[in-house]
């Protein structure tokens, strides 16, 4: 199994690399009036608009810091309500990737404490990394792409 592993403030959290479609710089986004929060805005991908979710000043309370290793990650996300559909991840220090087997991967029945959208870990060298349970994270909120056509400035590429 490949994990795109990121940080969250100090914590360090890993989502599957098979979710990933692409990870792509920061750029200037598109703001949203009343959208929900954590919705950071939306930017054009592959000619397609697709909504940025800041895990920062969702799971933080506080929006991503402006690093070189800030990034979005997009990914295809689908819910019971809603087609299927592109998401970008709003992330820090997205860097580097982890490889490990099934059996590395630690359930746990309990919620990790202080981490309530992860119930799972890795470890590695460096200490333990949280995999972050995106459909659980993303059902909390409805981040629909809005089909804005004032948005084709911000591009990211086609």
């Amino acid at each position: 199994m490949l994990f795109v592993l990121f940080q969250l403030g100090n914590e360090r959290f890993a989502l599957e690399a098979r979710r990933v479609l692409e990870i792509v710089p920061l750029l200037e986004l598109k703001k949203i009036p009343q959208a929900p929060p954590g919705l950071a805005g939306v930017f054009v991908y592959r000619g397609q608009p697709v909504a940025a979710v800041d895990l920062c000043a969702l799971l933080l309370g506080r929006p991503a810091a402006e690093h070189f290793s800030t990034r979005i990650i997009i990914i295809q996300h689908q819910t019971a309500a809603a087609p299927e559909r592109r998401l970008g991840l709003i992330v820090e220090r997205a860097t580097e990737t982890l490889r490990c087997q099934p059996e590395d991967l630690v359930k746990t029945e309990i919620p990790v404490v202080g981490k309530p959208l992860a119930d799972s870990f890795l470890k590695d060298a460096e200490g333990v990394i949280y995999l972050l349970d995106l459909e659980r994270l993303l059902q909390q909120e409805n981040y629909a792409p809005n089909p804005n056509p004032l948005l084709e400035s911000t591009h990211v590429t086609d």
